[in-house]
Order: C-alpha cells, then structure tokens, then sequence
C-alpha cells in the first residue's frame, strides 16, 4: 500500500511495528504522537504534520530536513525557523519528537498508514464539517471539562442544530466564541484570519504591551526611585541593586529577546547574556535577598524559565513533571508523567531567599516559572495573587473553512501530582496583597513589592 504525501513523496507502508528499510533514514516513516491527535510523516527530508480526529484529518505544518539524517536522529525546521528533532529508539517502532523551547519530549509509535481519513477530500464551504471538526477537538483533547463545569456533550447539542452546510463564516465564529466562552480558558481561542475569540479568568487582565509599559514606568518611578536599571534581552528582562543588599529581577516574558523571528538559539544567547550580567560572581556572593516580577509575564518558553531558575540553586530538583490527555473517549486518561529537573548553571549562581510576585497577569510559562521555584533548595516565598491558571502548550487544530482553534491538552503536576490550572497558584500563605490596582497606579503605591522587601529583610541569605 502507498501513500502519497506533501511534495509527491511516496511512502511505502510495510507493518505496525516494522523498522525502515535499510537504505532509508532510521526516522522516516509515518509517527503517531501520543496524545496530541497527531500524526507525523517524514520521507525524503520533509516531515509534514496531520491533526486528526474520529472525523477528520487535517494537513498542518511542514518542516524540512537539515543535515543528512542518516541515523537514529534527524532535525527538522518549520517555516517559523522552530527546530524539531527526531530521534529513533532501538528497535525501529519509537521514536520522540523535541521542540526547541518546549520542555520534555513527545513521544512517537511507528504506524502503518496514515489515517484513512488524511486521504478524503474535505470541503472548505461546509460548515456543518467545520462545526464537527472544532467540537472533535475539544472533545478528544481538552482536560479540564469537569473542572471548569461544562457538560460539552450539551453544549454540542445546543449548537449543532444551530448550524448548517451554508452557515455563513462569520456566524459560525460567533457560534464558536459562544461555546468556548463558559471554559474562561486564557489558552483557549478562535481566530479567524486577524479576528480572534478569548478570554481571561474573571477578575484578571491578560498581559500586553501597554500594561507592560504602564507597570514598569510605576515601578521605576515608585519602587525603583530612580537607582540605577539594567535593561537586557530586547527589554524583556530588568535589574537593579536595592537598598539592603537586595535586588530586583523583572522578567516580562520567556522569549522576545532578539529580533523577531530570531532562532532559538539566538534567543538563549540574549537570555544567558543577561543572566550573566546580573548573577556576576561578585554579586552572588553579596546579594542578600532577590525579589523576582512576574506580575505582567505573557510567557513564552517553559525551557528558558528553567534555565533562569537554574541560577538560583547549587542542587538539582524536580520542578515539575508534565503529561497530555491521550485517551479521546476518556479525559481521565494520559500519557506517563514526564519529570522536568531544574539543573544548576555552570555558572555563577544565587542560593539565597527570593521572593516571587505574581498575580492574574502571570501567564503561562510565567506561571511554569513560578511552579519550578516552589520546591527550590534555597527557599522562595510567593507574593500578590493567583497566576492567570494555564500551563499547558496550546494546540492549535485547523479546520475545514481555514479557521483556527486553540486548546490545551496538558497539566503540569507538582511533586504530589497536583496540577493548578484554572485557579492559578496562589499566594503563599499571609502573602495575599493587591496586585498593580488601578489605585496603585493612581496613588504611587506598590503593596507586593512593599511586602517582598519586608520579608526579604526579615530573612537570612
């Protein structure tokens, strides 16, 4: 049996579980992840993408090979310059899938085929397959229905009838926005070309440039009082030394650290660059508290936040560990929790008290951050309110009409298997103060950072 793929590839499909043939990549084949509703080809340098679903397949992204990808490991760049490395296990059936900025990896179980659905022509003006597709998706990914207290069998039942083959887009977005609005999901969106559907927790703003701006001009003028700023990573990242032997670390975002559309790499060149500027051998070893801003962090890479965190202990620890939904007729089911370690640089590093402030505005893998420093060896208390409560990378599923979803379909666990999504992690007890309020701003106050100095002075480095 043959199967055509993207470029007019052929890929001979010859078992399961059988291994390649010989005169081809170790990694080449057809790849179910597990979990993730995906399927991976990869045959002569490209690798292509499939989402799919009980009713649907649906070509996504594509990536070409760099280097030769002669043996067990092939890397692979997407158009958006991300690289993706496969690697084959012994034995020819698995493999894992690593992302650059992703912490862990995904893992791969060789099929025959793909899907017999990858091959059925799908009809863009219908709407009725648009509606199946997007509900699909949340129904065989999503894990948290029964936490946020959406019955999405009704909510199915509700709409469905609502809509038909010739629904207009528009209406159908409108439809959409609807069914997902109840989940308060910030990882949650539709889009449509530059038309996009989200929304916060109540009571929370997500982060963006102007409150970014409007919060570190409040802080420079009120908290800061003019000392000395250190402005590293494309302004992302800010330091300066306080009063008292303590200092003050603000990180707005796990990536936007070079020029857009920048590497990986060069992005991790920027951020080890400020980080070598702020942990200097002579400040280590003098620093007597570091408070740490997360208040307006919009995320970005879970991978970075552990390598910030990896100045801050001399022993390695469990920062978390990570896991998906994978089961599409059960959301009680997942794959094996990945343990990810916060792992001390090779490089100067603080071991002293540190004081994190978070709030709603502590977003994603701002709040994987906050996460990896609740167990860390050399203490941290946890200052203002509740993170935004999402964690997980988001998925984003095509759809028939070209609209696109985004969901979730992971938790991040602590040590005893909690995960905080919805909610957020909180404040550490006694530590709950008001977070940038509109009178803050209006009155030049600053209660979370108030509060992090005092305790910070209170404690011994």
């Amino acid at each position: 049996m043959a199967l055509a793929l993207a470029g007019g590839t052929v890929l001979t499909a010859t078992g399961a579980t059988a291994a390649p043939a010989p005169s081809r990549p170790a990694t080449d084949g057809v790849w179910r992840m597990d979990g993730y509703g995906t399927v991976l080809a990869l045959a002569d340098g490209h690798l292509r993408e499939y989402q799919t679903t009980a009713v649907s397949c649906m070509k996504s992204d594509s990536a070409e090979r760099t280097g030769t990808g002669a043996g067990p490991v092939a890397s692979y760049t997407t158009g958006g310059g991300v690289v993706l490395t496969v690697r084959a296990l012994p034995g020819g059936d698995r493999a894992t899938l690593h992302a650059d900025g992703a912490v862990g990896d995904r893992r791969l179980r060789r099929i025959a085929a793909l899907p017999d659905s990858c091959g059925q022509p799908v009809d863009p003006k219908d709407s009725l397959a648009a509606f199946d597709v997007f509900w699909r998706s949340f129904e065989e990914n999503y894990p948290f229905f029964a936490a946020k207290g959406v019955d999405w069998h009704k909510t199915r039942d509700r709409y469905r009838p609502q809509v038909r083959a010739d629904t207009p887009k528009d209406r159908l977005f409108d439809l959409f926005a609807e069914m997902v609005e109840p989940l308060n999901d910030a990882h949650v969106a539709v889009q449509d070309g530059k038309r996009i559907f989200a929304r916060a927790r109540p009571g929370t703003v997500m982060p963006g440039e102007e409150l970014d701006q409007r919060a570190k001009r409040h802080i420079v003028e009120h908290d800061l009082k003019g000392r000395r700023t250190h402005e590293f990573a494309n302004g992302r990242i800010t330091y300066a030394d306080l009063p008292g032997g303590q200092g003050y670390l603000r990180i707005s975002g796990f990536g936007g650290y070079a020029a857009e559309g920048a590497p990986y790499a060069t992005q991790l060149t920027e951020l080890d660059r400020a980080l070598d500027a702020v942990f200097t051998r002579e400040r280590v070893a003098s620093l007597r508290g570091l408070v740490i801003d997360l208040r307006v962090n919009g995320g970005g890479s879970d991978a970075m936040g552990l390598r910030i965190a990896g100045r801050l202990t001399d022993t390695p620890y469990l920062a978390y560990s990570k896991r998906a939904r994978n089961d599409p007729a059960d959301a009680t089911r997942h794959t094996r929790p990945q343990p990810l370690y916060v792992r001390p640089a090779k490089a100067p590093r603080y071991t002293g008290p540190v004081a994190v402030l978070t709030g709603g505005s502590t977003v994603s893998a701002g709040e994987t951050f906050t996460q990896a420093l609740m167990d860390r060896p050399g203490g941290s208390v946890r200052i203002g309110q509740h993170t935004q409560g999402v964690f997980s990378d988001v998925m984003t599923r095509v759809l028939p009409d070209g609209m696109v979803a985004w969901l979730p379909n992971e938790e991040f666990l602590n040590r005893s298997g909690r995960s905080y999504d919805g909610p957020g992690i909180p404040p550490s007890a006694g530590m709950e103060v008001p977070v940038l309020t509109e009178e803050e701003f209006r009155t030049g106050r600053d209660a979370a950072f108030d509060r992090a100095v005092e305790v910070l002075r209170g404690r011994k480095a």
